[in-house]
């Protein structure tokens, strides 16, 4: 019975594709509960699979040409499986936001992500995690994804430590979105950075 379920599960995932992360209850309509954790354990076992963090795990993807070997998934592809397992918005905040803008090289040990569920750290490996920061509804109710990820970033990095340089990659960032934000959003950030976008914007509009 538990063979059966292994190769079930192995059957599904190939068909998914290698680099597939996935929760445990994404399987949990192949038998009950305690038995697809026992096939889910001895694939990780195997290493057919790679166990992430509690009941989420990866299909892994080797790479054999640059001779890498098993490839990890990002924290993004993890926190968004996470996210949709537990039925939560979650968005990019911190140093991770800052460095998907460009304005910070930083890698952090624990990437941050804002979310309506709960508070949380999930641990996943040396010592590296993902923070769950609860935060009231108003913080996701962007509509534009750019609007709240500037926002984000700005609001941890405090007004009083924006340079010039992170003007000017803001400015670079702002050129691929021509379309100003709409009055929503802008409304939704504080006065500092609404004022700030405002300004790029019209620089913006003077050099074309």
């Amino acid at each position: 019975m538990s063979d059966s379920i292994d190769n079930k599960i192995l059957i599904s995932l190939k068909k998914r594709g290698k680099g597939t992360v996935f929760s445990t209850e994404e399987y949990a309509h192949y038998g009950d509960p305690d038995t697809v954790q026992k096939a889910l354990s001895r694939m990780a076992r195997k290493g057919t699979l790679l166990h992430i963090c509690h009941g989420i795990y990866c299909y892994p993807k080797v790479d054999k040409t640059l001779g890498l070997g098993t490839l990890h998934p990002t924290f993004e592809t993890i926190a968004q499986v996470i996210a949709k397992r537990d039925k939560v918005r979650i968005f990019p905040a911190g140093a991770l936001a800052q460095n998907m803008l460009g304005l910070s090289t930083q890698v952090p040990m624990n990437v941050v992500y804002l979310t309506d569920g709960s508070n949380r750290k999930v641990n996943i490996k040396n010592g590296r995690g993902i923070l769950f920061r609860h935060v009231s509804p108003k913080k996701l109710a962007f509509k534009d994804k750019l609007a709240m990820l500037i926002t984000t970033a700005l609001r941890e990095m405090g007004e009083k430590n924006v340079t010039d340089e992170h003007k000017h990659q803001l400015k670079k960032v702002l050129e691929r979105h021509p379309e100003p934000f709409t009055t929503h959003d802008m409304k939704l950030m504080p006065l500092w950075i609404r004022n700030l976008i405002t300004e790029l914007y019209e620089q913006l509009s003077t050099t074309h």
